[in-house]
């Protein structure tokens, strides 16, 4: 696939390889530790969260977030077209106030809220691949962007090794993509939902949306930077990504 970028000069020395390998798994160990805080302290269990929305939410969560999806990657890229390379902070800065924004008014707020923050994040991710090095116009970038929602959140356990949404080897087109969106939009649904549970929670309002957003986006991003520095790590290091995601499960294991 092509991811357009192009490493010139020598591979990346061992050590250089070993020292980033264990900054990407420090970064990918504590990504998840924000969000089961805040939604502990929110809600209780994170698993009772979805018991909070009505029944028709619920029923069509899954539908609303593959049309969300959908929708987000077609407007995160056209509004990339006009304005790129927004920091970090500013992503979080601009969903922490939708979200406070969504959570003030309620489910219906709420539910209003959440596409937007949808294409705020699919663009956060966008950006760090750029930084990354790699041209969010090609096919094959398109659908990691979307790939990094697969790891939809720290809602169950996971010792690193279920990380195949790092490692794809698909002819990237546009019904590949259609269909990633389709394979991963249940298990976001639930990540979603739980979000839009926090947001309901009585007295909280717009500062579970505002907290929930921020957790959310720091999350994604640091998903993001993982993601997208193996990819050019194995680049960098002339070797194949295969092997180089054998090697981060390894970083991964000796903690």
């Amino acid at each position: 696939m092509s991811y357009g970028i192009e490493i010139l000069g020598a591979p990346l020395p061992e050590a250089e390889v070993e020292a980033e390998l264990s900054a990407l798994a420090r970064r990918y160990r504590g990504a998840g530790g924000l969000v089961i805080d805040l939604l502990n302290q929110v809600g209780g269990q994170a698993d009772g969260l979805l018991e909070r929305l009505p029944t028709p939410v619920r029923n069509g969560l899954e539908a609303q977030t593959k049309r969300a999806l959908e929708l987000a990657l077609a407007a995160a890229s056209r509004s990339r077209q006009a304005v790129a390379g927004e920091p970090s902070w500013m992503t979080r800065a601009l969903t922490t106030a939708m979200g406070a924004a969504g959570g003030f008014g309620g489910l219906p707020s709420a539910l209003a809220e959440l596409p937007v923050t949808t294409t705020v994040l699919l663009r956060a991710i966008q950006t760090i691949a750029e930084a990354h090095g790699f041209d969010t116009r090609e096919a094959a970038v398109k659908y990691d962007c979307i790939t990094v929602f697969a790891v939809a959140g720290p809602l169950e356990a996971d010792d690193g090794a279920d990380l195949a949404f790092i490692s794809t080897r698909l002819m990237v087109t546009g019904a590949a993509v259609s269909g990633l969106i389709a394979r991963i939009a249940p298990r976001l649904s639930v990540v979603l939902g739980q979000k839009l549970a926090a947001q309901t929670v009585p007295v909280l309002g717009a500062a579970a949306g505002a907290a929930t957003n921020y957790a959310y986006t720091s999350y994604y991003q640091d998903i993001a930077h993982v993601h997208f520095g193996l990819r050019r790590l194995a680049i960098r290091a002339d070797i194949s990504h295969d092997e180089m995601l054998a090697r981060f499960r390894a970083a991964l294991k000796q903690g």
